[in-house]
């Protein structure tokens, strides 16, 4: 966030213009809220197939700032970080309802919280969207004996925008 984004066409924000692989990589990347629940760790349900998230954060994601502490090198330094793509985006079904990247591809407006549309960063933690003052824990700080504990814990404040 923090950079300038381009409008395509008087009054109406890229978005709103352009498909999501018509977007620069600037462009699409502003569409990230910075909610930090795709930082979540998360299962596959054996029978049903349905995705669930834990309570578990990745090692690299700030608790307080819901940022990656290694953005730039996410991928190399993490081999189960996804990149989210404008290609491949309706694919991934775990993204929360809320994200923007998804918002957007499904064709939806962006909520008055989005900071694009708020023009305030702290606005989807004002409105309670992201995981900032929620009972999460970073995979680094989980005592070996502790793992089950939260990994089989879905947040009960997650499953109420469940698609």
């Amino acid at each position: 966030m923090g950079e300038e984004t381009e409008m395509t066409s008087p009054g109406q924000p890229f978005w709103k213009t352009k498909s999501p692989v018509e977007m620069t990589g600037n462009e699409w990347e502003s569409l990230c809220c910075g909610c930090g629940i795709c930082c979540l760790h998360r299962f596959r349900e054996g029978k049903s197939g349905k995705i669930r998230f834990t309570s578990v954060a990745c090692r690299h994601l700030d608790l307080e700032t819901c940022r990656c502490r290694i953005y730039a090198n996410r991928f190399r330094l993490e081999r189960d970080c996804k990149k989210i793509l404008p290609e491949t985006v309706l694919k991934l079904k775990w993204l929360p309802k809320t994200c923007g990247y998804r918002t957007v591809a499904e064709g939806r407006d962006l909520s008055p919280w989005h900071p694009l549309i708020s023009g305030n960063p702290d606005s989807v933690h004002q409105a309670g969207i992201s995981i900032r003052n929620k009972e999460i824990i970073s995979e680094a700080d989980i005592v070996a004996g502790d793992v089950l504990k939260y990994l089989l814990i879905q947040p009960a404040w997650l499953s109420k925008g469940e698609s």
